[in-house]
Formats: C-alpha cells, structure tokens, sequence
C-alpha cells in the first residue's frame, strides 16, 4: 500500500477507534434513521439505460479544495432535479473534508438512494452508514485484503446494505469478484500513485461477467 493510502487507513482506524468510544454501536442502532428502510442503491442503476452516481465532495487529496463554497443539500436538489440515479456522500473529514452530518442531511432532503463514500475497513463503519442514512456503502479493494472485503460485504448485506467496490486493476477485480461483487466501480486513478490512466475502464469493462453491472 502506498504511503498516502497508508497514511489515510492509519489515520482512519484511529478515527473509528475515537468514534466507536463516543458512540458504541447500540447508541447508532437507537438512531431513528437506522430503522428507515433503505431506497434501493443497486436497483436504482438497473436496467438497460445510462445512469449517473452524482457525487457530493468539498475537496480531494488530489485537487484539494474543490468546492469553497460548497453547499451539499443546494448540490444533491439540483442531482436529483437532473437526472441522478443516486447520490454518493463523501463523509471522510481529513482528506475530504466530508462528514456523516452531509450524509445525514442530503437523505432528509433528496430521495435518492445513498452511497456513503469513504474509506471502510472495518465493521463499525456499516453501522455507522445504515445510522446515518446510507443505502449503500463504498469499498476501496486496494485498500482491504480479500477476506475482509467479503466479510465486509456480507456484513453490508445483513444490514440491508448494497454494496460498490471500488478497483483500478485486475488483481483487485478478480478479489472484487471472489468476494461476491454485484457492483464494481472502476477508478481510472491509481491510489497507490495517484496516476490517472483513461485506458484502464476500457480493459476491465471487457472482463465483467453479465451479472456484474
């Protein structure tokens, strides 16, 4: 793993860490929106026309600040009056500058299905996105080794959870296929060097199963 993408998991257990202590798991089950029932992420992007994963992000390691005057609820109305299938949330605080409080606002203002977007390792985090009205979850592949990646999808399941792992090459398709993807997002940046290279959809699309959309 590549020093930014180790410095983000280092930075991120101890942030789970800091919050499963202030709020223990049961504390984000009695929220009331743990209990909403989810809107359907997968099927929201079904079927055989385009659809667009509209996505709400402040700033990026990459660009840094990209949004100065960023305004998440005015960003996901003017996705939803424009054709979005559904909403990905950036909640990561450091490097994003995202928070669970903009996933929690954006379901109280769109009807879209919710992609929490973050960098999950580790259970508490799912529970954390179902409290906070997420519909699906986000799974970094470079960033979990393939067991985890499954156990953590089951676990998404088991809370009404879709789930979209996130690859940039084979290895990690292949891990994302082993571990049960239904949905894969592939990103054209290299997180372990943060390169961009516009070829790399083209020649993972060509060895998606038909299942896998």
């Amino acid at each position: 793993m590549a020093e930014i993408l180790a410095t983000i998991a280092g930075h991120m257990r101890e942030q789970v860490a800091r919050r499963r202590r202030d709020m223990p798991p049961q504390a984000l089950r009695d929220r009331p929106l743990f209990h909403v029932p989810v809107r359907g992420f997968a099927k929201s992007l079904s079927g055989t026309s385009r659809h667009i994963i509209a996505e709400v992000k402040r700033a990026s390691p990459s660009k840094g600040l990209i949004r100065p005057d960023f305004d998440p609820l005015a960003l996901a109305k003017d996705f939803a009056e424009h054709g979005a299938s559904a909403v990905s949330v950036l909640t990561e605080e450091r490097f994003f500058q995202g928070n669970l409080r903009y996933l929690e606002e954006v379901h109280g203002a769109v009807s879209l299905p919710l992609l929490r977007k973050d960098f999950i390792l580790d259970p508490y985090q799912l529970v954390e996105a179902k409290s906070y009205g997420a519909d699906a979850v986000l799974f970094i592949a470079a960033l979990l080794d393939p067991s985890l990646m499954g156990e953590l999808r089951e676990q998404a399941a088991a809370l009404g959870l879709d789930s979209l792992i996130e690859v940039h090459g084979e290895a990690e398709l292949e891990a994302a296929l082993k571990a049960g993807a239904e949905l894969i997002g592939i990103n054209n940046r290299d997180l372990q060097t943060f390169e961009v290279d516009l070829e790399t959809t083209g020649r993972l699309a060509k060895r998606f199963g038909k299942d896998v959309f």
